[in-house]
């Protein structure tokens, strides 16, 4: 798998963020092929920082339903992997530099 697919984009919430100033730990989206040693030297690679621990978790897929004129309409929202990457001490991630 090639270094541009692995990392799909980083997870800005009230959580992450409080993770990133707590715990130097920041959350991202990534392809649900890749694995740990794929994502730590993707992260190493674009963020230019080193990598202590990688941690994921697949989110399950929800059911979502709405009304519509048509009737009920039912679907599933797609699963996702997330990564939770922390960094070695006094070294940072700038995730908003690109918005």
């Amino acid at each position: 798998m090639k270094l541009t697919d692995v990392l799909v984009k980083p997870l800005l919430t009230e959580k992450a963020n409080k993770q990133q100033e707590k715990l130097r730990c920041y959350a991202f989206k990534v392809d649900r092929k890749a694995n740990k040693l794929e994502i730590k030297t993707a992260v190493e690679t674009f963020y230019g920082v080193s990598v202590l621990t990688v941690n994921t978790a697949v989110a399950p897929g929800k059911n979502k339903s709405r009304q519509t004129k048509a009737g009920l309409i039912q679907g599933v929202k797609p699963s996702y992997k997330k990564a939770f990457v922390t960094v070695a001490e006094g070294e940072t991630i700038d995730l908003y530099a690109n918005i």
